[in-house]
């Protein structure tokens, strides 16, 4: 066993039959009134499996099996998955529960992971925890993590297992549809998995459980830093790595492709279709693929302190020298912990690059980022990052900026509303924005920015109905009527078409009940018209202000709604989303469109330095982290369409999180500003590469 996880995946269904083991669920013999439908999960018995369809923008839905069971004796459930879509990966998560479950406080619960590759059915089984004596006690006082130390595979588990009422089988918060199925699950026997020492601590032992460095104090780590001195031993192995490779060659000062194909030089950053691949040209007429991470700043570690001073070791005084990390911050973030009325916060990562560099610190950081990413073979600084360092003019950057005019008062909240396009507020905002961010869109080395990031678009009716949810001042609903006004003319029209009781045209706006099916096809139409609005207004006021950036798109979560994707490409300059998966071999945009595409964010990260979360894609260990991001790399670069890749995020995140819990494993260098040399090894694998690939000479 490692590091107290085990997660098991063969490639074939394996029979599980042996005569000691708890048979939770069998979609053959399992008595329908057993089977529960899960935030609106929709499900039916076929050809000996439960088949499952689930909405994305739903909550968790899925399914939930109740019994009486009792797990004492069992060390591992193993779980016989099929996922029919040929998305990707599919995410599940599995939950056990106690009669006094409460899965938002993670009491009496049990949940872990697992992902199903596209188009397979697979047998996954993952290890049941050991009883521990104080961890409930422990994780009551533990908050604002999205995941706590108390893991088997980072999820925490509180059960009781000789008393469990209940198998939950869901997807957390999807942005899309799904089609899945459940085969069996079987709890079966073994002994117990062990695990280390610490995670039998009282709380008087195990509180307060994070250094001084921000680091997890029970346990040790390749890296780990114990002392001061650490530091400073870092900061001179990394400067002789620095020195033995200084980067790649045949390279311009851009990281764009010196010894390529050129095009013509404009002096700034275009798109342009070269040989059937689509390419970025940079300022000196050089074909330019981007390649590197978000969020290069200082503050990657920055974590709440409300009700939580316990957890730390020697927080500092006020008005002693590291007080000062009482009050830097990450500015792009910073928003987020005001709307979350998050009043006290310490910024650990900022700390220990103080510490490691001493008096002049920050510019140190500042001019090492330069550095670093051209040694590991990077030639770009992605959005988010730290101001000052982008426009030292040293590597090309991008950046984003989200708008915040009035919102559709319907809509999901996702990271933000979503802002009506149709009110004057929303140019007005875009013009503001443009007018913030002067100084980058007149700087060369600036190729683009994105607007907005993972909105919540609903389905494609629901931008329409959303609208329609909202009050009577919505700029949209009043557009909304104009268009049904043009088209019925009178309201019993509309009426007759909707199935709809609306009294007269008024009433359309001051109602905000849902129509009927026959709605649907105009709130179709109109969900375009305002994602149309939305990408055209953004477009004409960006181009307006800065004609020669690239407006970079919406960054879509996952591969985004076909609809919403549809109408970007028409105005974006480039399409971007975020896609967190393993490999780009089997992405591919929608039958029509030819457009260049930027991945907006990827990452993955592993549970063996210390961290309690991998991310949004695990992997075994750090070794397979660099290998992995060599593979993701390598697949974006064959890709003709995709022309460039930015990694999520150069830091670290906090070991107790960030303002929304986010505590990911997923830096390139941890909390104390030291990088990771397997994850170094495998972007300089494909960086010093990068364009090699890109033309094709190489075979993987």
């Amino acid at each position: 066993m490692k590091h107290g996880h085990v997660l098991w995946a063969v490639a074939q269904v394996a029979a599980i039959a042996a005569a000691e083991d708890i048979v939770l669920f069998d979609a053959a013999t399992t008595p329908s009134a057993a089977i529960a439908s899960q935030a609106g999960g929709v499900f039916a018995v076929k050809d000996g499996v439960l088949e499952v369809e689930t909405r994305g923008e739903t909550g968790y839905p899925g399914i939930r099996i109740t019994g009486t069971w009792d797990l004492s004796k069992c060390s591992r459930l193993t779980l016989e998955l099929a996922n029919r879509d040929s998305k990707g990966e599919l995410p599940l998560t599995v939950r056990l529960d106690n009669p006094d479950a409460d899965a938002g406080k993670s009491t009496g619960v049990f949940v872990e992971r697992v992902k199903i590759p596209a188009k397979s059915m697979q047998s996954v089984s993952v290890a049941l925890p050991p009883t521990l004596p104080h961890a409930r006690e422990i994780n009551g006082r533990l908050t604002g993590m999205r995941k706590g130390p108390f893991t088997i595979s980072g999820i925490v588990a509180d059960l009781a297992p000789e008393r469990v009422v209940g198998v939950a089988v869901y997807i957390n918060t999807p942005k899309l549809d799904w089609r899945w199925g459940v085969k069996r699950i079987v709890a079966q026997t073994g002994p117990a998995v062990e695990v280390p020492a610490w995670m039998r601590l009282s709380p008087e032992q195990f509180f307060p459980f994070i250094d001084v460095y921000g680091q997890f104090k029970h346990r040790e780590w390749p890296g780990k830093v114990h002392a001061d001195a650490d530091l400073k031993t870092a900061r001179q192995r990394e400067a002789s790595d620095l020195a033995a490779r200084p980067g790649p060659k045949g390279w311009d000062k851009f990281g764009g492709w010196a010894d390529g194909p050129k095009q013509q030089a404009t002096g700034q950053f275009r798109v342009a279709k070269v040989d059937g691949k689509w390419w970025m040209v940079d300022p000196e007429g050089c074909l330019y693929w981007s390649h590197g991470p978000v969020r290069v700043t200082p503050s990657t570690a920055v974590t709440p302190l409300d009700g939580r001073e316990d957890y730390f070791t020697d927080l500092p005084a006020e008005g002693t020298p590291f007080a000062h990390f009482y009050t830097t911050r990450d500015e792009l973030l910073y928003p987020y912990y005001v709307k979350r009325n998050i009043k006290r916060t310490y910024d650990f990562s900022s700390a220990n690059v103080c510490r490691k560099y001493g008096e002049g610190w920050y510019q140190a950081f500042a001019e090492l980022a330069h550095a670093r990413l051209r040694s590991w073979g990077m030639n770009t600084i992605a959005n988010s990052s730290d101001k000052h360092i982008c426009l030292m003019d040293r590597t090309p950057y991008t950046d984003r900026f989200e708008l915040k005019s009035k919102p559709i008062e319907g809509s999901h909240d996702g990271w933000w509303p979503f802002r009506d396009p149709f009110d004057a507020s929303f140019r007005a905002d875009v013009r503001r924005q443009m007018v913030a961010h002067k100084q980058e869109m007149d700087d060369p080395w600036c190729f683009g920015f994105f607007v907005d990031n993972e909105l919540s678009w609903g389905g494609p009716t629901d931008l329409a109905a959303w609208t329609l949810a909202s009050p009577s001042g919505q700029a949209a609903k009043i557009e909304f009527r104009k268009r049904m006004q043009a088209k019925y003319a009178t309201v019993e029209k509309l009426n007759a078409q909707w199935g709809a009781e609306y009294a007269d045209w008024e009433a359309f706006l001051t109602v905000t009940r849902r129509p009927g099916a026959g709605a649907n096809g105009d709130l179709a139409e109109f969900t375009l018209a305002i994602a149309d609005a939305y990408f055209r207004n953004i477009r004409e006021e960006f181009k307006a202000a800065a004609p020669d950036k690239l407006y970079m798109g919406c960054r879509f979560a996952g591969r985004g709604p076909e609809f919403a994707l549809r109408v970007g490409a028409k105005y974006c300059d480039l399409v971007s989303f975020n896609i967190y998966a393993k490999s780009l071999d089997d992405f591919k945009l929608p039958a029509g469109i030819d457009k260049p595409v930027m991945i907006g964010e990827f990452h993955f990260g592993a549970l063996d330095r210390g961290l309690f979360h991998p991310g949004l894609i695990q992997v075994a260990d750090q070794a397979e982290r660099g290998r992995t991001y060599t593979g993701y790399v390598t697949s974006a670069l064959r890709h003709p369409q995709v022309v460039g890749v930015h990694w999520h995020q150069f830091g670290d995140q906090a070991t107790t999180g960030r303002f929304d819990g986010e505590n990911f494993q997923v830096g390139f260098v941890d909390c104390c500003d030291t990088p990771y040399p397997e994850t170094i090894a495998g972007i300089r694998a494909v960086g010093y590469k990068l364009y090699e690939i890109r033309k094709g000479a190489l075979v993987r």
